[in-house]
């Protein structure tokens, strides 16, 4: 091989690995994002729930007299 040849491959390697270094944190990044969601859900189900157990019973107004 000559030098420019082995530059050549060398940059084709490099771009490769940066191809799947990407892919790899963009991977890790959903799986974050994912991951935060279904908590962000289920502390907000928690949440309700507990506002509604606090929460009186709201009074029946009636109407009209």
């Amino acid at each position: 091989m000559t030098s420019q040849e082995e530059k050549a491959e060398l940059l084709f390697k490099r771009k490769q690995e940066q191809l799947a270094d990407g892919q790899t944190a963009t991977a890790e990044y959903e799986q974050r994002a994912r991951a935060e969601r279904e908590k962000t859900a289920r502390l907000r189900a928690l949440r309700l729930a507990r506002d509604a157990k606090l929460r009186p019973n709201p009074e029946v107004r009636r109407i009209g007299n």
